[in-house]
């Protein structure tokens, strides 16, 4: 086989990754749609009653820089986050760096109790996998009220939240990325 053809093979293949990368970040689409109850539990982060929520089985794939959105979740009894953490069974103090990924990110438990690197405002920090982000289930008790996750959902300890530097106003939906550690 002549040099060219060997050039011309591996330029196609890095064209086929290429293209398939990028359909398989646009495959992530909704799997379906969740109704809220008309009537239910009222607080600022619950479900609008009579409101339809997107559901997703899939998140983007992970890379060394996964985008993601970033959430608040208090991991505590009583917390936010409503039962105890998926991983363990247990609750977590806001002063340990946990978090709770998006359902394909969570991927069935296959990343419990390990650590992931989230980077933000130039700082980073390791934090380890408690709990999935349900995004296919929510508005009832088991979810604390709150609707279906996104995709590309990162909820994390207010002590990921600190030793990243976000503060006040910042704490919310702040854009990240994270990668396996």
């Amino acid at each position: 086989m002549s040099t060219s053809s060997i050039l011309v093979l591996a330029l196609a293949g890095l064209l086929l990754v290429a293209f398939s990368s990028r359909a398989l970040a646009e495959k992530c689409q909704p799997s379906g749609t969740l109704e809220s109850p008309t009537t239910g539990h009222t607080c600022d982060e619950c479900c609008q009653p009579g409101h339809v929520y997107p559901t997703y089985q899939c998140s983007p794939p992970v890379s060394r820089h996964t985008k993601a959105i970033m959430t608040l979740n208090d991991f505590s009894k009583g917390g936010d986050g409503g039962d105890p953490s998926e991983c363990d069974g247990k609750y977590h103090n806001n002063t340990e760096r946990v978090v709770a990924l998006s359902t394909g990110w969570y991927d069935k438990g296959k990343r419990c109790g390990e650590y992931i690197r989230i980077n933000a405002k130039g700082r980073s920090v390791l934090a380890k996998v408690v709990d999935e982000c349900d995004s296919l289930h929510g508005c009832d008790k088991p979810h604390a009220f709150q609707p279906p996750c996104p995709h590309n959902d990162v909820d994390a300890s207010k002590a990921v939240w600190d030793a990243l530097g976000i503060f006040g106003d910042e704490v919310g939906d702040f854009p990240i990325t994270w990668s396996d550690a």
